[in-house]
């Protein structure tokens, strides 16, 4: 039996984040991460495309749960603990200067997710952090005020416990004969499968700004909307494909979405149609796109609103007007499937939150039981959200553990 201060289980971002901040604040510990795979930090690896989403230039924290549609009233306290502003100090220290793109967006400046599992690894050999590679946990045990691991290499026992290994469903059933509630994983994060005439051989389009919403539902989005090979995409879907993950995993992904491509209303569309008629009248309507509409969208469009190519304004019916209204601000799509966002597979379940106490990160059943990370029914929208869930956590969680030790 291997003995520890402190056991870290899961060596993925805030595995890694909550051992480098305990064995910094605590030198004397004896901390090691227990890690199932032949290597950790995959979900650093491929996040923003290789280049690691390290988290999201919001900077008030009432405004920066709003993005989350698991945790916003949890996460609410540990970010006014450690916030965005902490991440970016935490990563300038250890001398990672992060930028922040136009869509608020932040990177490391070299635009590489290497840089930051370089500096975890550097880290966490610094102040002596073992890292235990293809150690698969089988039981945890609760013995005599320690906490007992059984793995595929061995025993291994600790005072204090923090478990960070995401959505993996070994760990949550190790975790339910604790005596924990588990809320049901569904995908939390992906883009929706559309076979439509109106987007058909359009891959590439985007829609800068529109409202999607799901129909017979409260459910709403807003943003760029993305056409794909296989649908649609882009934060406008993924939005509300994250806010909606557990209603939209009841209709077994089977649902209508409407889309206002214009945000307006049908009758303040109709309205400038009817103007553009006048001002238009001898163009052709497929060959004058309007709204800011990309041409090969709005072509699409123009031709489900039973026009031809040579249509001009003039001559558009009142049937063809509203037609066209109707396509721009009250279109409607049958989605039929989804598909993974690129790699990056996040989903809503885990334990339950009322287990949890979000001052420390502590369990509320057992004492000296930690956790962080998506190992929680904690999930948010993409753009380094889930990063900075990650980070908080495992921040207050490391605080919370050297304060007790």
């Amino acid at each position: 039996m291997s003995n520890y201060d402190v056991i870290i289980v899961g060596g993925g971002a805030a595995g890694f984040f909550a051992a480098i901040n305990i064995a910094e604040q605590n030198s004397h510990l004896k901390v090691a991460i227990l890690e199932r795979g032949n290597s950790g930090l995959q979900k650093v690896k491929i996040s923003g495309g290789g280049r690691c989403n390290v988290t999201h230039a919001e900077f008030i924290p009432s405004e920066l749960v709003r993005n989350y549609p698991r945790g916003e009233k949890e996460l609410l306290g540990p970010f006014h603990q450690f916030m965005t502003g902490d991440t970016i100090e935490w990563f300038e220290n250890k001398g990672i200067a992060l930028k922040i793109e136009e869509d608020g967006r932040m990177f490391p400046v070299s635009d590489s997710s290497q840089t930051i599992i370089d500096c975890f690894l550097n880290e966490a050999q610094k102040y002596k952090v073992e890292v235990l590679y293809n150690h698969s946990v089988k039981s945890i045990k609760h013995v005599n005020d320690m906490w007992q691991l059984d793995t595929n290499q061995g025993g291994f026992a600790s005072e204090k416990l923090l478990i960070a290994t995401g959505s993996n469903p070994k760990i949550w059933r190790l975790i339910e004969s604790l005596g924990h509630t588990i809320s049901k994983a569904v995908p939390s994060l992906f883009t929706f499968d559309i076979q439509d005439e109106r987007i058909k051989d359009i891959p590439g389009v985007v829609a800068l700004d529109v409202d999607v919403k799901v129909v017979d539902s409260d459910l709403w989005s807003e943003g760029p909307l993305l056409i794909t090979h296989v649908g649609m995409s882009a934060p406008a879907i993924l939005k509300l494909s994250a806010f909606g993950a557990i209603e939209l995993a009841k209709r077994d992904y089977n649902f209508d979405i409407e889309i206002n491509f214009v945000k307006q209303s049908y009758e303040e569309c109709i309205e400038q149609l009817k103007q553009l008629k006048h001002n238009l009248a001898k163009k052709t309507v497929l060959k004058s796109a309007q709204f800011e509409l990309p041409k090969r969208l709005w072509r699409k469009l123009v031709l489900a609103s039973n026009m031809t190519n040579e249509t001009r304004w003039a001559d558009l019916s009142k049937s063809q007007t509203e037609q066209l209204a109707s396509q721009l601000t009250k279109a409607v799509f049958k989605v039929t499937g989804k598909s993974t966002f690129k790699e990056e597979f996040v989903t809503a379940g885990g334990i339950d939150l009322k287990e949890v106490n979000f001052k420390t990160f502590e369990s509320k059943l057992h004492k000296n039981l930690y956790f962080a990370g998506e190992i929680l029914n904690i999930d948010a929208i993409t753009g380094g959200f889930n990063f900075q869930n990650a980070w908080s956590g495992a921040y207050i969680a490391a605080k919370a553990i050297t304060l007790s030790s």
